[in-house]
């Protein structure tokens, strides 16, 4: 015989009973026993109508993931011969999507022989991490993968 701690449908507390009485208080409520806490010492239970305790928590987990926005992943693409304008154009739209609480990934893409000199397009992503580094903090540190210069960052 395992003994509970019970909840009643009110919210008034039973204490601590056993298993057989809690099941008993809950057949004259016409509701069910469920076992909320099963961990604690005593476990603790409550009587309740188990289809509303259900949709009770859909509904709360619905609205969790409503107010609750997922960050997306922003890509954008960069060269290791791009002019300054035309980087500064790229930070200015980093720091848009950081401010709504995306994260940003820069693809420096090595063409021919850019490859075997990649000294300038890190200069580039070190220049871009510079001018973000106010607003945003590196998630993944620039590495070489496929040709390609990656990097990833996100809101500070």
């Amino acid at each position: 015989m395992q003994s509970l701690r019970v909840i009643g449908a009110n919210g008034e507390n039973y204490g601590v009973i056993s298993r057989e009485e809690a099941q008993n208080k809950a057949n004259e409520a016409e509701k069910d026993l469920v076992l909320i806490a099963e961990e604690a010492s005593p476990p603790v239970a409550k009587i309740l109508d188990f289809n509303k305790f259900l949709y009770e928590e859909r509904k709360k987990e619905s609205a969790a993931k409503a107010k609750s926005k997922k960050s997306e992943l922003k890509e954008l693409r960069l060269s290791s011969t791009i002019g300054e304008g035309d980087l500064m154009q790229r930070v200015v739209r980093a720091k848009e999507f950081l401010a709504g609480n995306n994260r940003v990934k820069f693809n420096l893409k090595l063409r021919g022989r850019e490859f075997m000199n990649p000294k300038l397009a890190f200069e580039k992503v070190n220049k871009v991490l510079a001018e973000l580094s106010e607003v945003a903090r590196v998630e993944e540190e620039p590495k070489i993968v496929n040709k390609s210069i990656i990097v990833v960052v996100l809101k500070k």
